[in-house]
């Protein structure tokens, strides 16, 4: 059941994920997060064994996995645990099933496809996205992915975080925005939704870096993209250098400003995910504004409404 054309009756500043998937399902759908277990190769030698400068491994962990060992547990236990959790939390009867932690196609295809299949099989699941980087994505990958699209709402998310490989260099990422490219092409040719993760504010990145990335995310043919601030969490590579100095955060204000610029580089098909990231309260070291979810929404919000601005409201189609 691959993805049809965006419902052209959303009437919103962006195009948000939350308004496709009620207009797909009639009503509210939210995530259940889920441990794969399959690790990822920038952390486990791999590619390297730092992981990313930003990435803390605790933060990822699922609310309903706290204080439990995630990742030796059974992936449909998980599942009907998460299913419960967010149906008493919210009253919800249709939910995505979100493996977010490591890189979910970071392993031999059969047992990938085995946990991919595990994290569907609840009657309350409407939908599957597999968070992994770049450089776990081959063709028999994109194969199995696309076999389990015509199953069920499936999408793809890819880790980019800048489409400078200077700034990918700097943070660790390893990989180049070219394996991005080229593993986006392969997913797209299958049929497979991409949604890029990036990152606004990265050191070392100025706003014609940042905007440049948006173009560049157009000229990839994404289909959706999350759009993150950048925020220092407690034991990470990152909070060395921001308590050195060399790493700066806007204010709440001039974050909101960046994401509108953001957006109105933005093609309007794309389909935004999220405006913003926080860890958790007693991992964030800075900003405090980040762990104001609803906070930072809002004021992206304001911002788009003063401006009387939307989303690719400066779009140029064609080359460039």
């Amino acid at each position: 059941m691959k993805f049809g054309k965006e419902d052209k009756s959303l009437n919103n500043r962006y195009n948000s994920i939350n308004d496709l998937l009620r207009a797909r399902f009639g009503e509210r759908v939210y995530k259940v997060t889920l441990e794969s277990g399959l690790g990822c190769p920038n952390r486990d030698g791999t590619r390297g064994g730092s992981g990313c400068s930003f990435c803390s491994e605790e933060a990822l962990v699922p609310t309903t996995l706290l204080g439990k060992s995630g990742a030796a547990r059974p992936m449909r236990e998980q599942l009907r645990e998460g299913v419960e959790y967010i149906g008493k939390r919210h009253g919800a009867a249709k939910v995505i099933a979100y493996l977010q932690d490591g890189s979910n196609t970071h392993g031999p295809v059969p047992v990938v496809e085995r946990i991919l299949c595990e994290s569907i099989d609840h009657p309350s699941v409407v939908g599957l996205a597999v968070s992994t980087r770049p450089d776990c994505i081959e063709i028999e990958h994109a194969r199995l992915l696309s076999r389990l699209a015509d199953r069920s709402m499936l999408w793809v998310e890819l880790g980019l975080q800048s489409a400078h490989d200077v700034t990918l260099e700097r943070i660790g990422r390893g990989h180049t925005v070219a394996r991005f490219e080229s593993a986006c092409r392969l997913l797209n040719g299958h049929a497979v939704p991409v949604c890029a993760h990036v990152i606004l504010g990265l050191p070392g990145e100025d706003r014609a870096m940042i905007m440049e990335t948006a173009r560049f995310l157009n000229r990839a043919k994404v289909w959706g993209v999350k759009i993150h601030n950048l925020h220092i969490l407690r034991g990470t590579r990152l909070e060395r250098e921001y308590n050195e100095g060399s790493v700066w955060i806007p204010s709440l204000e001039g974050y909101a400003r960046l994401a509108c610029d953001f957006l109105e580089e933005l093609s309007p098909s794309i389909v935004i995910h999220r405006l913003n990231a926080h860890g958790p309260r007693r991992l964030t070291v800075a900003p405090e504004w980040s762990v104001n979810k609803l906070g930072v929404m809002n004021a992206v919000h304001a911002e788009l409404a003063r401006r009387d601005s939307r989303q690719g409201k400066r779009f140029k189609t064609g080359p460039g």
